[in-house]
């Protein structure tokens, strides 16, 4: 089970990555806390300090189209703030 899915990047989470050193990561609903350290810490070799979770609720949405009345939902997610040790750093753009 992968427990990191993929890496937030957005202007708010990258400000506060160059001022705190905190990184937003998109994780699995069914991951802790713990879990979500011991993950972040293997795969980029940083020292965790701190981590928030939060669960994002769907986006509902209706459109109306000439069929009728369509409804849909996106996808909810659970979403993990890290705050790394100073002086530490992840790069999220080194692969590219």
């Amino acid at each position: 089970m992968s427990i990191i899915i993929k890496p937030i990047v957005t202007e708010k989470i990258t400000k506060d990555g160059e001022v705190f050193n905190r990184f937003g990561f998109v994780v699995d609903k069914k991951a802790n806390k713990v879990q979500i350290k011991k993950a972040i810490e293997a795969a980029y070799a940083v020292k965790v300090v701190n981590v928030n979770t939060m669960n994002v609720r769907p986006d509902r949405s209706t459109k109306y189209t000439k069929s009728g009345l369509i409804t849909g939902k996106s996808n909810a997610y659970k979403k993990a703030i890290v705050q790394v040790q100073e002086g530490e750093t992840i790069d999220f753009y080194n692969n590219i």
